[in-house]
């Protein structure tokens, strides 16, 4: 990571929107870095719940061991099986055996669902999270995760938006919560046109967020685009200023 570039959105960062929480990125390696590799037996099963301390400045490394959530593990990309009954599970369930949590009408929607899924494997053993002001020169973040407040997701929303022509520079799709943070923009990546994602709408990740906190993730490279925009973008104007002094008595 360009440390220029880490210090230059840290300086940015501040002076358009106060004291706002940080963003984290992640990135995939095969090394054994420094970072604590999270343990399945002692931490919580959900993804969202462990990132809590990457946002509070704790790095953390994952594997395939390290997330105790079938959909954790899947959309991480470490594996594409799903779990039995799958279909049955995100709908309606199976009396006495499956709870449903009827975020979809049938089971045959859900199959219909997850057959369009793209498919996705992780590039590296280990997925790294840290949040952005613990980033090293040695780290290569790929993606940048913000759990943003209404006000800050406006704003960035619109900055998103600033160089694009079409209006779907930004999209919310359906997933889990660790998918609309790590397998959708990861993806994007690679696009010709990369989008920033909102998500964690998710009902079952909720609880491991405020309330008022939705998730913005960008891809790497079109993050870049935001910060070098950001001086010459609606940030400067008087119409933020009224937001940016809201965010200051927030």
């Amino acid at each position: 990571m360009n440390q220029e570039t880490k210090q230059s959105f840290l300086n940015l960062w501040h002076k358009y929107f106060a004291d706002a929480e940080l963003p984290m990125a992640f990135y995939y390696t095969n090394e054994e870095t420094d970072e604590e590799l999270v343990s399945a037996e002692t931490a919580n099963r959900c993804l969202i719940a462990n990132l809590i301390r990457v946002r509070q400045g704790m790095p953390l490394r994952f594997n395939a061991d390290s997330i105790g959530c079938g959909g954790g593990q899947r959309y991480c990309g470490f594996t594409y099986t799903l779990r039995e009954n799958f279909e049955y599970f995100l709908s309606c369930g199976i009396p006495g055996k499956v709870e449903g949590e009827r975020y979809k009408k049938s089971p045959e929607l859900v199959k219909e669902v997850m057959s369009r899924w793209p498919k996705f494997q992780a590039p590296g053993k280990f997925i790294v999270f840290k949040r952005w002001d613990q980033l090293q020169e040695s780290d290569r973040p790929e993606v940048v995760i913000f759990f943003a407040k209404p006000d800050v997701l406006a704003g960035l929303f619109t900055l998103a938006s600033f160089d694009e022509v079409e209006a779907d520079g930004v999209i919310a799709p359906f997933g889990a919560g660790c998918a609309t943070i790590v397998q959708y923009p990861y993806l994007e990546k690679d696009s010709g046109r990369p989008r920033c994602v909102i998500g964690m709408f998710d009902i079952s990740a909720r609880p491991y967020v405020p309330a008022g906190t939705i998730s913005f993730a960008a891809p790497m490279n079109k993050f870049i685009r935001m910060v070098e925009n950001m001086e010459e973008s609606f940030l400067i104007t008087s119409s933020w200023g009224v937001i940016h002094r809201r965010m200051e008595k927030d």
